[in-house]
């Protein structure tokens, strides 16, 4: 199959990798010194399920420069998704499956409505995977987990094409017939340790059995549970005690991506992690204030970092 991973960060250059190695074509978006480095060296991989490399690989800066592709993965972070959009509709064709792997609830219809929803599949993701240097993926995770859905719900045969083309990668996909559920389901566990972890700016294992600290998770993850189901999503009635035991059993070293960009001083993902449990709150007459109290404190770092990048654009 002929892939075009949007955002060779942690996430792309991984499973872009994953999916190389097992002999598909793919062309990896990048920018910088990144790109750089995969064109000239190609992709280093250092991974606890273990390390590998592809050589040479073909990577580019410009979209259409990759030709029509039959998958294309969208793992730029959540604001670039509208920008990224219109870069990707000149290499989609009637029968181009996009499938975005980004945090928050809402990344394929904000992508379908630039591209068309009949293009679009839901996707979520459960990995910690991160740019170690220009050239080089360093994944921490024992899980590396998608599920992919159709928006309308159901099984479909395109579904079980993507199961398929990950079947020798050793990542685990799946289908699922409700990934709405399946995304709140997330964004009860993404939202909380991406609020702790960037708050603190410690390790999940500095903080997890602090009780203060875990108050404040379980906190978050109520709220969010509630907006979900004033939202129509149906949720498991365990769900918080499923994610604070996922957060348990996960290595003590874990730091979420929104923590990584928010202590780098980048622009992060707090709008579609943080910032949507409030919004969809306050339309929905749900309160959150665990969830707005983070936002608060991490909305003026996110304004210097967008001030930044302007300036350097």
């Amino acid at each position: 199959m002929r892939i075009v991973v949007v955002g060779t960060g942690g996430v792309g250059g991984y499973y872009g990798g994953l999916l190389a190695r097992a002999g598909h074509e793919v062309v990896f978006i990048a920018r910088g010194a990144h790109l750089t480095a995969l064109q000239t060296t190609g992709l280093k991989v250092e991974s606890v399920h273990g390390d590998f490399a592809i050589a040479p690989v073909r990577a580019t800066d410009t979209p259409a420069e990759a030709g029509q592709a039959d998958l294309v993965i969208v793992c730029v972070k959540a604001p670039d998704g509208e920008q990224i959009a219109q870069a990707i509709r000149p290499i989609l064709r009637q029968e181009t499956l996009v499938m975005p792997l980004q945090n928050g609830i809402d990344a394929a219809e904000r992508i379908g409505a630039v591209v068309g929803m009949e293009h679009m599949v839901g996707g979520a993701t459960w990995i910690s995977s991160a740019i170690q240097a220009p050239g080089i993926i360093r994944q921490f995770s024992q899980l590396r987990r998608i599920v992919v859905g159709e928006l309308d719900g159901g099984i479909t045969p395109r579904l079980q094409t993507i199961v398929e083309v990950f079947e020798n990668t050793g990542a685990t996909v799946e289908p699922t017939d409700d990934i709405r559920g399946v995304l709140w389901t997330k964004l009860v566990f993404i939202a909380a340790i991406s609020s702790l972890g960037s708050l603190t700016r410690l390790e999940m294992g500095e903080y997890r059995d602090v009780p203060e600290a875990r108050a404040l998770l379980t906190m978050v993850m109520r709220e969010v549970e509630a907006v979900g189901r004033a939202s129509g999503v149906v949720l498991a009635d365990d769900v918080v005690e499923d994610a604070l035991a996922i957060m348990d059993a996960a290595a003590a070293t874990i730091r979420p991506s929104m923590q990584i960009d928010v202590v780098a001083g980048r622009c992060s993902e707090l709008e579609s992690i943080i910032g949507v449990i409030g919004r969809r709150g306050r339309a929905l007459g749900v309160p959150t204030p665990a969830a707005d109290m983070a936002y608060a404190a991490l909305v003026p770092g996110e304004l210097q970092a967008r001030g930044n990048a302007a300036a350097r654009a």
